[in-house]
């Protein structure tokens, strides 16, 4: 079976689609919002993860390092990560006793991920769960996710594709083949700041929700509410009536910032492009989901 590369297998997980679901994450993603919860599924390959507070200076990456770059991330010695030199094999990461390195992405093979799913499935059957494909952008490796799909199709196991809809039509119209549920990702239908926010033009997300909506049943539409960017109400109901309009639209989920990519950004050795971003308040996003129901589909808030 083709293989592709995974950067996190999260199980019991309640916010990815319908039931208790088991979430595989695959690496590279061709945006770059400035929002970013998981910005070490970016970059298509693998990344060393760093955790200076755990670093004891041993000196021990150094000597494990196979392109003999790596050091320790104490302040003395700053990460060699961001070094050419370093080639991102994980060596390091394999001789830090402390755990102050972690390699983020390593191959898999869908059977590999089919084991990994396998292992939840009472948890899926008795709750109207199963697999959810994220990322990252989980369409940047089609024939991979496409191969996942039909296997679980097989297997009878629910399968959901959480995607930014900035991909190749083709692969997004040949996964709606086997894919039982979208999570489309809408940020904002002004293509100026969509460009601003995001490094991305619009235009074809929303061609392509449109060619989806034509031969897919069940879609949900997931909004990020990001404050000073797309939260005005104008904004947020330009999305709804737009969601109500196609036909395969299920639902529109009001999803409120949070910052959890801070940390992992400064763990990559990278500046959060977020700013001073802060979250919205849990009962402003509840009101306006109830405020904007009866547009022609329902709105919920989280999820």
């Amino acid at each position: 079976m083709p293989s592709g590369t995974v950067f996190n297998i999260q199980r019991y997980s309640l916010d990815d689609g319908p039931g208790i679901r088991t979430t595989v994450f695959l690496k590279g993603c061709p945006l770059r919002c400035i929002w970013c919860h998981n910005p070490e599924g970016m970059d298509p390959q693998p990344e060393i993860l760093l955790s200076p507070s755990r670093c004891i200076a041993c000196g021990r990456c150094r000597a494990g390092c196979a392109a003999r770059g790596a050091g320790p991330i104490s302040q003395e010695c700053p990460a060699e990560d961001e070094s050419p030199r370093c080639i991102r094999c994980g060596a390091c990461a394999r001789a830090c006793p402390a755990e102050a390195r972690r390699l983020v992405g390593r191959r898999m093979t869908a059977a590999e991920i089919l084991a990994e799913i396998a292992r939840d499935r009472v948890f899926h059957e008795g709750s109207g769960g199963g697999a959810t494909f994220s990322g990252g952008e989980p369409l940047m490796q089609p024939q991979f996710l496409t191969a996942l799909l039909a296997a679980c199709r097989e297997r009878e196991i629910h399968t959901a594709i959480d995607t930014s809809g900035y991909v190749e039509p083709e692969a997004l119209l040949a996964a709606a083949v086997c894919a039982d549920l979208f999570l489309y990702d809408l940020k904002t239908l002004d293509d100026g700041r969509h460009r601003r926010f995001t490094g991305v033009s619009n235009r074809l997300i929303l061609e392509n929700l449109h060619a989806l909506g034509q031969v897919h049943g069940n879609i949900w539409v997931r909004m990020p509410l990001l404050p000073g960017v797309n939260d005005a109400p104008a904004d947020i109901e330009d999305v709804v009536r737009l969601a109500a309009s196609i036909p395969g639209v299920r639902q529109v989920n009001l999803l409120p910032y949070h910052a959890t990519g801070v940390a992992k950004f400064a763990r990559l050795g990278k500046t959060y492009p977020g700013g001073n971003l802060v979250p919205p308040p849990a009962e402003l996003v509840e009101q306006t989901a109830a405020r904007l129901q009866g547009l022609g589909v329902p709105v919920i808030s989280g999820g």
